[in-house]
Order: C-alpha cells, then sequence, then structure tokens
C-alpha cells in the first residue's frame, strides 16, 4: 500500500496515534492549530530548525527508515544540546511521494517518535504535504535559564579547546555503508546532558555541536581571527578506527576531522576551568582537550590549522 491510497487525513492520524502525548513540558500536544508548551520561571525560549532531505542526508537504498527518522532528531536536538537547552518538544514538517510505501513512512515516523520521547522532545504538531522526495524539517524547541545559554562566539587566546566523546564513527560508518553495500547503522547522541552540566560551569566560553566536521565546526567557533593547531594524536577515535579506515581506503586523520555527523560538543573554556578528566567525570561521558586558542589566522593547511574540510551544503 502507498501513502496515496490513505490520504492526508488518515496519514496524520496514523502519525498521532504513534507520537507521544506524554512529556514534562507539554500542555496540549498534537491535535489542535498549535502545541502548548509550558516555561519554567526565568526561562528563555531555545529553537532550532534542521532539514533531513533523501539523498542528501540519507538514502533509502542503505538505511532503514526507523534510522533515517532517528537520526533526524538527533540532528535537531544536538542544537539544542549545544546550547545547554532543555528539550520541550518538537515539530516535524514532513513532505512525501504519494508513491512512498505504507511501511516505509510507518516505520520512518515511528523512530522519529522514538527519538524524540526518548530525550524528553516529544512530537507536538508539524505539518504533512506532498513532494518529489522525501525530506523531514524538524524544529527543537527548547529552554534555558536566563543568561545561562551556550553561544559559539567569545573565544579568546589561551583558552582551551575540549570536545566530548569521540569522532569519525558517524563517518565511518556512512562509507563503509556506501563502499561495500551495507546499511548505516551508527546512531549518535545528542550531548543534552552534557549541555546543560556545560552551562553550569562558570569558565565555559563557548560550544557548537560537531554537525558538518571538526574542521568547518571549528570555524564557527572561532572565526578568521583566530585558530588552534591540533595534534592528530590528541584527536579522540574509536577503537580500531585507524585500521577499519585504511581498509576501506580512506585517511583515518581527515575522516575524524571533516567526517561530520558526530553531533559532540566542541566547546573553549577559560581560567581555572575543570581539567578533561574532571569533566569526564561531571559530564558523565569521555572529554579530550585539543589544544589552546591562538591569535591570528592560520598558517598553512595542515590539517590542525582549520583548514577548508567538513560537510558542504552548496
Amino acid at each position: 500500500m502507498e501513502l496515496r491510497d490513505l490520504g492526508e487525513f488518515e496519514l496524520i492520524d496514523r502519525i498521532e496515534r504513534v507520537a507521544s502525548r506524554a512529556g514534562p513540558a507539554v500542555s496540549l500536544g498534537i491535535g489542535d492549530d498549535a502545541a502548548l508548551l509550558r516555561l519554567r520561571t526565568g526561562e528563555e525560549v531555545v529553537v532550532t530548525t534542521d532539514a533531513f532531505v533523501e539523498d542528501v542526508h540519507f538514502r533509502w537504498r542503505n538505511e532503514a527508515p526507523g534510522l533515517v527518522g532517528r537520526r533526524a532528531v538527533v540532528a535537531c536536538l544536538s542544537d539544542l544540546a549545544a546550547m545547554g537547552a532543555r528539550p520541550l518538544g518538537c515539530t516535524l514538517g514532513l513532505a512525501v511521494p504519494g508513491a512512498l510505501p505504507l511501511r516505509r513512512f510507518d516505520a520512518l515516523v515511528r523512530g522519529i517518535s522514538a527519538e524524540a520521547t526518548r530525550h524528553d522532545a516529544p512530537l507536538v504538531g508539524g505539518n504533512l504535504t506532498r513532494a518529489r522526495e522525501t525530506s523531514l524539517s524538524l524544529t527543537g524547541l527548547g529552554a534555558v535559564k536566563r543568561g545561562r545559554a551556550l553561544l559559539r562566539r567569545g573565544s579568546r587566546p589561551g583558552d582551551r579547546l575540549c570536545v566530548t566523546g569521540v569522532l569519525g564513527a558517524a563517518a565511518l560508518d556512512r562509507a563503509r555503508a556506501e563502499r561495500r553495500g551495507g546499511r548505516v547503522r551508527y546512531l549518535p547522541q545528542p550531548r543534552i546532558a552534557a549541555g546543560r552540566q556545560l552551562g553550569a560551569i562558570p569558565q565555559r566560553v563557548a560550544c557548537i555541536d560537531v554537525s558538518d566536521g571538526l574542521l568547518a565546526d571549528l570555524r564557527h567557533l572561532l572565526g578568521p581571527s583566530l585558530h588552534v593547531p591540533i595534534d592528530p594524536e590528541a584527536l579522540p577515535l574509536p577503537r580500531g578506527f585507524a585500521s577499519a579506515c585504511r581498509r576501506l581506503g580512506l585517511d583515518p586523520e581527515r575522516t575524524a576531522l571533516a567526517g561530520g555527523g558526530d553531533y559532540e560538543l566542541l566547546f573553549t573554556l577559560r581560567g581555572e576551568a575543570p581539567s578533561a578528566a574532571q569533566l569526564s567525570r561531571r559530564l558523565g561521558l569521555p572529554v579530550r582537550e585539543l589544544g589552546r586558542v591562538l591569535r591570528g589566522a592560520p598558517r598553512g593547511a595542515s590539517p590542525g590549522g582549520n583548514e577548508d574540510g567538513g560537510w558542504r551544503h552548496f
């Protein structure tokens, strides 16, 4: 059965039946013209939107529909994590072809709802329309204490650059699926709890999530007048990463620096900030220090010089 066999309202009903109606911040979810969400005293609203487009961000031939939905949610909620926000909910703008199989649609929606609910950001509304290819536009809604939001700007020479988790796992998994005809299986996680913990540290300066690749996102974090010489030996890599990359004909260093899709938090610290080991215990996940911020544009095109790299949309 295909989507055009059912029609818009039946499809919306199917979404509503799957979506969780519960949520600590939800006063009113799916079923009205708009949702109602509760804020706590002294909070600001955090809003972010991410698009996930067929044959740009995913391919049906090598990825299960449920994982497509989950990854779209992770990409969206990772922006909330990078702001130090607690999730409130999310909305979905879903564009799909009429010929899309119903079972694929159902699995996609289940994946979206499950991942959103897992992170206390239940699906509370959205829009459904016909299109030539499938695209998901997710809007994440969050809240943060006034003056506590993590921002990209503010780094200066002498600040320490750190990153959570590991780099390159997502890029390696995509490459393996593409080159060997397998399936994408890796699901990164939005570092929501870590972002909120980081927002409470007085010495934290700036933060961004690693979505387009460390090199690309580091440029957003530092701007054109600062750089960090990164020692490749300091990069936090998954176990067996280098050998797995070489078996696929990939350069391990380049894959880790520019692969993208990790959704780890990249941030700078100032003064007597906790050490990487102390941060690891505080945030509840590994933290690695990558270097110190230096003044001036990078020289040459070394990996530590923040040269061109990472995901490009155009």
